[in-house]
Parts: C-alpha cells; structure tokens; sequence
C-alpha cells in the first residue's frame, strides 16, 4: 500500500500547538519528525511552508528516513513555498520545481511540459516565481507486478482578493498552466496525481455558506474545476474531465467535509469552514488502484486539516535520489563553501582556474614586500621583551615578570582591619528612617497614579452583544479604505452558521474615537 497525505501548514516553522506538548530545546530538528510520525505516510506534501533558502536549516530540511525537496519564492522572503517528504522506501526516480520548465536544471528532472504557447516567457517566470509548485516522480508497482510512473504534482494555487482583480487573473492563469503540465505527464504515459491547497471549494457541498454567495456556480474557479474533473462518484456523468476528486468517490454525500477554517473568527470549533484541498488522481488510477480517501480534521496546527489517499500499489525506491534533494544542497553537503562563490559568478572553468592564480611577477613582488616587512620587525632580544610566541607549559609556572613577595613585608594589624561596631541605637534609626522614606515614596506613587486615572479615565468597558448579553470583542479595520484602522466590536464567539445559537450573533458597534 502507498499513502500519501497533503497538508496546508501556514508556515513549517510556526509552533504547531496540536503536535508538540513539552518545551522542545532544539524545535527546528524535531518538529518536522514529529509531523511526519504523526501523520505517517509514504509521501507527505506540505503547502504554504514560508521559507526561503536563506532561511532553510539543516535540522528543517534533512530528517533521518526520509529525503525532502523544497520549492521556494523568489519574489517575497516568508511567503508561499512548498515541500515535498518521501520515505526512503519511495524515493522518487526525478523531481521538478515549478510547472514550466524554466527552472529545470536538464538532471534528474520531470519534463512533458506540454504546448505553453499561450504564455510569453515572463508570465511563465512569473507563474513559478512564487514557489508553488513541485513534481516527484516516482515507480510503483501494481498487484499484478506491473512497474509503472506515478507522478505527483504538490501544488498550493494562489488565492484571489477579491480586491485585488490581477490577483484572480494571475490564479487562473496558474490553473491553466497546470491543466497544461498535467495533461502532458498523462499523454506521456505517467499517472498523476495532483494534490495539495487548490483555493477553490468545488461543489456548494464543500462550503458552508453556498446558498449566500452570489454566483458560487459562476466562479471561474469552479468552472476550471469542472473541466478538469469528471462528474461526483466513480461512474461516467456525463462529463468525462482527465481527473476525479478522490475524496467524492468515496464520499460523495458527505456534509461538512471541510479542511478550511477561519482562525481569527474560531470557525473551527462549529466546522464552519470550506474544503480547499484535494486529492485527485487520473481516472484509470483512482478506480484501479484507490482504496480510500480520507480527511484529518483532528489534526490542529493549522487552518487547514490534512488530507489524503491510499492505494493499493507499492513504490519502487530509486537508488539514488535526484539532484533537487535537500542533501545535495552545498550548504547542506558538507562542503566548505568560499565568500566568493556569493560574491563572483564565475561560469567559465578555464576563467575561473586562471583567475585563481597570481603571475610570476606578482608573486615576487609579494615575496620581496613580506621580507622587507619581516626584515623591519624589532626581534623579541633586541626590543628587550619576550614576545615569542609561548608553550603551553609556560602559563603554568609563576612569571618572572610579577614581583614576588618580600619577606620584609609588614602587615597590618588584625585590629586595624576589623571594622568598629555600629551601635544598637543607631542600626535601628536607620531602619526607622528607611521605612518613613519608603512610605512616603509609597504615598506619592499612589498620588500620581490616581491623579492619572482621573485625567485618562482608563480602558472602557467592553459592550454587551444583544443575542447572547456577553462581554464583545474588539477588531480592527485591515481592509484598505476609508474606515481603515478604526476599531469596532462583534460578539465574542466563533463564527458559525446563523441558525445555530450558539455561534456568534450579527452585533456589530464602532468604537467611539479616543
């Protein structure tokens, strides 16, 4: 059996709550072992990871068992990423970062890239700028013996402001190039599967609040989905897309299937939330060889909960892993690394070699400067110090330089160091005086700090929300506009759906300016 899971984790190294209960000494080194036990699959594939290479640890990237491979932005530091885990025993044959080739290296990558006439070189750069996308190849075998190309392509979509309108082209634009690097592995003859945070809640089934959204069927998300997809279920609809949402096979009735919540409104605690990442595989793999699809919603840590699939396949590991590995990675390989490496490109070999050396006629001149340099030093004897350099043994022994005691020294006398004795009465005026001083200090603390109060008046009292007469929360105004940075007050409880009494009411109250 095969399992692989995907996990949107908001940021691999912000602390994971629900995974680590003790204070960890070294996190960066275990919590990535931590994941990978707890959620124990052949092949793991995070999303949203927010490392750049800069950044990226060792104890972060390498763990024992498995072999990792990274795709980072290159456009903002802390921003996107993902990554993807395999076990030893499911070591890809070849990985790929991004979906158009412009960042292959031409060595143990993916390649079927498909027609992408459609996109200039700059869009294409652009649309694998941000880390979104990587592709590991891997051999498995069927229960029938058959060896066989399984390609999985861990993608975390971008999502689209709705303030933002270039933000929806550049993510519809992203869906297209997928469509187009998927459609060629399958043409090629590999499996694919793709998984990972699409950002799109397919069917009004996979959201909770459908029915009010204006136009969900209009989005032009889910129109992408459609075409990509075939219909719900393992039957032929009437719709026949290269690919089959894994988990509606399996489950294709099932409500409040969701892997996305609100963190700021606490929507997870009333499922209040969407699903936005998938598990999809080719038609011919998934009614072959899927034995379930699953969601791990139990699993805290994040704002999304991880999925996943198993199948009734095993991997066949290659012997060596492809060159995109983290452990080749020279800042990870054991290889002295020079500063000029960071501060010199240099491509030509013979350039590089020649650069290196010094002529003949510089060479002297270096020699003849250092011993004229040498020459004019005061050698320790003539300069009457002892500046050679020492043994060891030397600072173990008492130095000749330090005068030793004389035997004619006199001492003090034991009378004269002892100090006199302080009088009873006089210990006790001190003490005396010292506690007057403190209590005054005491009173005119207590008078300023009261003067203050009646100036500034102090915090407010926090409203009481009209549906549940409890204490409201405030917030502040991020979106850009003519309210931004004002404060207002909601109810205190999680979001959920309205007719539940128990989530939060629709109160809302503008604090008044301070």
């Amino acid at each position: 059996m095969l399992r692989v899971v995907s996990w949107n984790v908001n940021g691999i190294r912000s602390p994971l709550q629900g995974m680590l209960y003790e204070e960890p000494s070294n996190y960066a080194a275990m919590v990535v072992g931590r994941i990978l036990d707890k959620l124990d699959a052949d092949i793991v594939c995070f999303q949203e990871t927010k490392v750049t290479r800069d950044v990226l640890t060792e104890p972060l990237a390498i763990t024992e068992g498995y072999n990792s491979y990274f795709s980072f932005s290159r456009s903002r530091s802390g921003y996107s990423g993902v990554a993807t885990f395999c076990k030893n025993s499911a070591t890809p044959v070849a990985a790929e970062e991004g979906l158009s080739g412009l960042l292959a290296t031409q060595k143990g990558d993916v390649g079927c890239y498909g027609n992408m006439d459609e996109f200039t070189q700059e869009e294409l750069r652009a649309l694998d700028s941000e880390g979104r996308a990587l592709l590991t190849q891997h051999k498995i075998r069927t229960w029938e013996g058959k060896e066989k190309i399984l390609t999985l392509i861990n993608v975390y979509c971008p999502h689209a402001d709705p303030g933002k309108p270039e933000r929806l082209a550049f993510k519809m634009r992203f869906y297209s190039l997928l469509k187009i690097r998927a459609e060629a592995l399958l043409a090629a003859g590999s499996h694919v599967i793709i998984l990972g945070d699409l950002n799109t809640a397919h069917r009004p089934i996979d959201h909770w609040d459908a029915v009010n959204l204006e136009c969900f069927e209009e989005d032009p998300g889910r129109k992408w989905m459609d075409g990509l997809l075939s219909s719900l279920g393992c039957q032929t609809g009437s719709h026949v897309g290269p690919f089959i949402d894994s988990y509606r096979c399996f489950q294709p009735k099932q409500e409040g299937a969701f892997t996305c919540w609100s963190a700021v409104s606490g929507a997870r605690h009333l499922n209040y939330g969407s699903r936005l990442d998938y598990v999809l595989g080719d038609r011919t793999l998934v009614i072959d060889t899927f034995q379930d699809s699953f969601l791990l919603p139990e699993v805290m840590g994040s704002d999304h909960c991880p999925v996943g699939a198993v199948l009734s396949v095993s991997s066949v590991p290659a012997k060596e892993c492809p060159p995109l590995c983290t452990r080749f990675l020279p800042e990870f390989a054991g290889t002295q690394l020079k500063i000029r490496r960071f501060l010199v490109r240099l491509k030509d070999p013979v350039f590089r070699h020649s650069a290196l050396k010094l002529n003949n006629k510089t060479q002297v001149q270096m020699h003849q400067n250092k011993a004229r340099v040498r020459s004019t030093r005061p050698r320790p004897s003539q300069a009457g110090s002892s500046r050679g350099q020492k043994n060891l043994t030397s600072y173990f022994q008492p130095s000749s330089s330090h005068p030793q005691a004389s035997p004619n020294l006199e001492l003090p006398s034991v009378g004269a160091l002892v100090t006199p004795k302080t009088s009873e009465k006089e210990v006790m005026a001190k003490v005396v005086e010292g506690q007057a001083s403190a209590s005054e200090a005491k009173d005119e603390k207590e008078i300023r700090t009261s003067f203050w109060k009646s100036v500034l008046g102090g915090p407010l009292s926090m409203p009481l929300c009209r549906g549940h007469r409890e204490p409201c929360v405030r917030r502040t105004v991020k979106k850009p506009g003519p309210n931004l940075g004002r404060h207002f007050y909601i109810c205190a409880r999680p979001q959920g759906p309205p007719t539940d009494p128990s989530s939060r009411c629709n109160f809302f109250l503008w604090s008044r300016p301070s």
